[in-house]
């Protein structure tokens, strides 16, 4: 058995000849597998089952006019910490930041859960938005530094997976801690869990090698830039849930406010959809933004216009969660190129928008085959994205580009809910179908920028797909 360093750093174990393939549970691989696939079902549950304990949150601690805040701070400490995590990673490396990211999270589940106040509360959950944030961007490098190319999709494709079973029982089990044991529990109980998964990715950490990244700085303008994308989120989220006349100017501060850090924190030319990485970025933003949107409108006009109950709208949103686990999985075991399964991915993904659209309008149980579909786009596109992202990083801008991926899904998704929400106030209670129409048609056109960014993922001369040959 031989030891080879690959060209992206990681260091690759070549087996004799008629041994098994390498995959992700191999002797060396084990370990740092579980450990980041325990730390992100960990945070997924955490993401899934606040939602439904924040009414008994509110009610206990009397903070009703709290309640958007207790998602929003999470938020807006998440975008700040991502982008500083981008380059703190890439000059020291992920093991520390990893590990700090950790227990800032679980600091924040302590206070979130001890809270003897909203405010306090609200505090605790901005604190989770800082771990969660670093300990993201640090297990991205993570998966370059450790795995060899040929296993990274599925190291994705098992994130992905990871998701799945947090959504499918994350808000049933928060319901049941919160009404069983109190809601203070759905954070305290998490934090023992949190110790066994960060010991498992020790070894692996400490076989990790600092690279020279001299050009990796947390620049002054790259912070201010930080803080004005968090400032701008703030007050276009706050706008698009007070709808007035005097909410369009506060509206267009945000906007600005956006304009002017956002093009600081992803690559030269990602707005313009310039053709390599910019194009991988924009369309992770895209795809996400129109995924999620409508990801909220459905139950929403499940329950309203069709009469389901909770549970009956939460198996149409699980079937699209299923389609994406298992397209996940298949991308990741298939020798395609990743740029044709983004590609495939946002044409599905455009394709389950619009006939979940035309679905609703007929029939809530026709809702469900048509988000499998839009499930399926996701679950070809994001993981393909991510290899697309760090097979297209020099090693030392690893961590920023990992950091611009993540603010770009973050930005667009949120965002878009944001804007969701906006439509269904504007429109009203007994308009929803028609908000419902146009929601999806802005969400198919947003999608369809997901295909236009899918054709220009490598750099130079257009691709076999986008010639069409």
């Amino acid at each position: 058995m031989t030891t080879t360093l690959e060209p992206d750093g990681a260091v690759a174990v070549e087996a004799p000849r008629g041994a098994p393939e390498a995959n992700l549970l191999s002797a060396g691989y084990q370990g740092a597998t579980l450990g980041i696939v325990m730390v992100v079902t960990l945070l997924a549950f955490e993401a899934m089952a606040v939602s439904t304990v924040m009414p008994a949150v509110t009610g206990d601690l009397d903070g009703l006019a709290l309640y958007a805040w207790g998602f929003s701070a999470t938020l807006i400490t998440s975008l700040l910490s991502i982008v500083v995590a981008g380059g703190w990673v890439d000059r020291a490396g992920p093991s520390r930041p990893l590990m700090i990211g950790l227990v800032t999270f679980v600091v924040g589940l302590a206070v979130a859960g001890a809270a003897p106040s909203m405010w306090l509360f609200v505090v605790g959950r901005a604190i989770q938005g800082l771990g969660s944030g670093v300990a993201m961007v640090a297990l991205y490098v993570v998966i370059a530094r450790v795995y060899p190319e040929a296993l990274r999709s599925r190291v994705f494709s098992a994130l992905s997976a990871a998701w799945v079973l947090p959504s499918l029982i994350g808000p049933a089990v928060g319901g049941a801690v919160a009404e069983h044991a109190g809601w203070r529990w759905v954070f305290l109980g998490l934090i023992p869990l949190v110790v066994p998964s960060a010991l498992l990715l020790v070894p692996a950490l400490r076989d990790i090698k600092a690279v020279d990244a001299t050009s990796a700085t947390l620049s002054r303008a790259r912070y201010t830039a930080a803080i004005a994308v968090a400032a701008g989120v703030t007050i276009l989220l706050y706008a698009l849930g007070h709808l007035t006349w005097t909410s369009v100017p506060v509206g267009l501060a945000g906007l600005i406010a956006l304009g002017l850090g956002l093009p600081r924190l992803l690559p030269p030319g990602t707005l313009r959809i310039r053709r390599g990485l910019p194009s991988v970025i924009f369309a992770r933003g895209m795809l996400s933004a129109a995924f999620f949107g409508m990801d909220v409108f459905i139950p929403l006009a499940l329950t309203s216009l069709h009469h389901f109950t909770a549970t009956e709208a939460g198996v149409c949103l699980t079937v699209g969660g299923l389609g994406w686990s298992a397209a996940s999985q298949y991308q990741g075991r298939s020798k395609r190129s990743r740029e044709f399964f983004v590609l495939l991915g946002a044409a599905l993904v455009t394709a389950g928008i619009v006939l979940a659209t035309v679905a609703l309008q007929v029939s809530g149980w026709a809702a469900a085959p048509a988000w499998v579909v839009g499930g399926a786009g996701m679950g070809f596109a994001i993981g393909s994205l991510s290899v697309l992202t760090l097979d297209q990083s020099p090693e030392e801008d690893q961590g920023v580009n990992s950091s611009a991926l993540q603010i770009a899904d973050t930005l667009g998704s949120s965002v878009l809910v944001g804007l969701a929400g906006a439509l269904v106030a504007g429109f009203g209670g007994d308009r929803l179908g028609t908000a419902l129409t146009v929601a999806g048609a802005l969400f198919a056109g947003i999608a369809v920028l997901g295909i236009v960014s899918a054709l220009r993922l490598t750099a130079g001369a257009p691709s076999r797909l986008e010639a069409g040959k």
